[in-house]
This record gives C-alpha cells, structure tokens and sequence, in this order.
C-alpha cells in the first residue's frame, strides 16, 4: 500500500500532467482537507518531491489568499542536453544533485526506470567510499560516462 506522500505527488502529477501549461495553483488547507492530513505533509510532499534538481519549480504566497504554484520545467532537447548536462554536472557533482538529475531524466522519459536504479546505486556515495571532494569528482565522471553512453542510442 502507498502511503499518503506518494499519493499526494502522484496526485499533484497528474494535474501537472494534465495543465497545458505545465503549471498547477493549490491552496495547501484545501488539499490537506482533500486527502485528510495535516498541511505540513502538503509541505513535505512539496519540498522533497518537487525540487528544482528534480524539474520543478515551486512558489509560495502564504496569507489568506495564499496559495502554492508549481511548474514543471522541461530538459533540453537532445541536441542542448549535452551542454545541459555538463553544466549542471560540471567536475564534482553530490549525490543529492545527481539523484535529482537522474529522477529528472527518468521523468522525461530519457532514462528507463532500470537504468535510472542502476545509476543511484553507481553514485550512491555507500559505493563511492572515498572523502569530499574526491567523491563528488569520481560521481561527476561516473554520471558523464553513464549518461553518455546511455543517451547515445
């Protein structure tokens, strides 16, 4: 059984998904009424489940006429994805980052959800037991090397 969180981001995908904008508005009592939890599971859900490294971005307006705007950003297509990637890569990359633009890949349909697995489990930094920053250069190369190879199909 899922739990109330991936209820709530998968709700709040799908009305994303279906925005022609990409763009959904939410008063957070009204959705905290909707799945019957408290508000600041709504500000969970929010703030670990769509961040930026993942594509989205969130607004907040608190107050009576507060409300919480997420968008989702769309990656590059192939031809700027390799730039994209190396920016946002670069020479040292943490495995937080990392994981987002794995999830962000995934969700755009760029990665498989296997290989999306197979890299967490690479970058993880149980794997990659070396010190800082070492770790986040050895991540960056793997993440490069990993992304090349499986964007080149």
């Amino acid at each position: 059984m899922r739990n109330i969180s991936d209820i709530i981001e998968q709700y709040l995908k799908n009305i994303l998904h279906e925005s022609p904008e990409g763009t959904v508005e939410i008063q957070r009592n009204d959705l905290a009424d909707h799945f019957s939890c408290v508000p600041s599971q709504i500000n969970y859900v929010i703030s670990t489940r769509f961040t930026l490294e993942k594509g989205y971005v969130v607004e907040s307006k608190r107050g009576g006429g507060g409300y919480i705007r997420i968008q989702r950003i769309e990656l590059p297509q192939h031809s700027a994805l390799h730039t994209h990637l190396n920016q946002t890569i670069g020479s040292g990359i943490d495995q937080s980052t990392a994981e987002g633009l794995i999830y962000q890949l995934e969700e755009a349909g760029f990665l498989t959800r296997r290989e999306a697995c197979l890299m967490r489990a690479a970058i993880s930094r149980e794997c990659l037991a070396v010190k800082l920053p070492h770790r986040d250069e050895i991540r960056s190369k793997m993440m490069k090397a990993m992304l090349i190879s499986l964007l080149s199909k």
